[in-house]
C-alpha cells in the first residue's frame, strides 16, 4: 500500500511518514494540496490536511473528486461540526482529528481499505443512474440520453449528480449551493438558478427537474 499524505507542517508530516513505515506501509508527503491533483494515481488512500498554503483542504477534496476515486481520510486540527460534515460531504470517506494516535489511524485506513476493495465490475455499475433513456456515469462524469452523449460543464454535471443521487427527493437550494460552490452564504443565488436552466435545457425533458418552490429541486424520473 502507498499512502499520500498532503500535510504542510512538517513535523506532523514527518512522524506520519515514519510511523506508517514501522507497519510496512510506503508513504510520501506533499506540503500542497495542488500536488495531489497531479499525484493521485501514485497512491492507494490519501491523508489530507485542511489548512494548507495554497487551497483550502475542501476545495482540494472537491476537484480530487472530478478525476479520481482514491479513499481520502481528512487529517486536520478542525474539530467543529461543520468542518466534519461538509468534509464529509466533499467526498472524504473518513475524517480523523489531530492529534491521533497511530493504531486508530491504521485501524481507519483498513477500515477504507475494506470499503473500497469490491470488483471493480460491481463498482462500475454502481456509479450509473439510469432513467428510461437518460443515462448518467458519475465515474466518467458523462450523461446520455436517448444514446446520445450530452456535454455538461462541470458545474452543470455537480448539479445533475446530486439530484439523481436522490431521485424523488426534494434537494434545497442552499445544500446545493453549499456542496457546489462552497458555503451557501458566500454564494450567489442567481448562479444557481442559470447553471440549472442550462441543464434543463440540455436534458430536453420537461419536468424532469421539478421546482419546489421556497426550497429547491427534485428529480422526478
Amino acid at each position: 500500500m502507498q499512502v499520500g499524505i498532503v500535510e504542510d507542517d512538517d513535523g506532523v508530516a514527518g512522524a506520519l511518514v515514519d510511523g506508517l513505515a514501522m507497519h510496512q506501509i510506503g508513504a510520501a508527503r506533499m506540503s500542497h494540496g495542488l500536488d495531489i491533483l497531479t499525484r493521485h494515481p501514485e497512491f492507494d488512500v490519501v491523508l489530507l490536511d485542511l489548512g494548507l498554503p495554497d487551497l483550502d483542504g475542501i476545495e482540494v477534496l472537491r476537484r480530487l473528486r472530478q478525476v479520481s476515486l482514491v479513499p481520502v481520510l481528512i487529517l486536520t486540527a478542525r474539530a467543529d461540526e461543520r468542518s466534519v460534515v461538509r468534509g464529509l460531504r466533499s467526498g472524504a470517506d473518513d475524517y480523523l482529528v489531530k492529534p491521533v494516535r497511530m493504531a486508530e489511524l491504521l485501524a481507519r485506513i483498513e477500515a477504507v481499505g475494506r470499503r473500497t476493495s469490491k470488483l471493480p465490475a460491481l463498482k462500475n455499475r454502481e456509479q450509473l443512474r439510469v432513467f428510461g433513456d437518460i443515462v448518467v456515469d458519475l465515474a466518467s462524469r458523462t450523461l446520455s440520453v436517448a444514446g446520445r452523449q450530452i456535454l455538461l460543464t462541470t458545474k452543470e454535471f455537480e448539479l445533475l449528480a446530486l439530484l439523481v443521487e436522490n431521485p424523488g427527493t426534494a434537494v434545497s437550494r442552499q445544500f446545493l449551493m453549499d456542496r457546489i460552490w462552497g458555503d451557501a452564504f458566500v454564494s450567489v443565488s442567481r448562479t444557481l438558478d442559470v447553471h440549472m436552466n442550462a441543464l434543463r435545457a440540455k436534458l430536453e425533458r420537461d419536468g424532469l427537474i421539478e421546482t419546489m418552490r421556497g426550497f429547491g429541486y427534485r428529480w422526478t424520473a
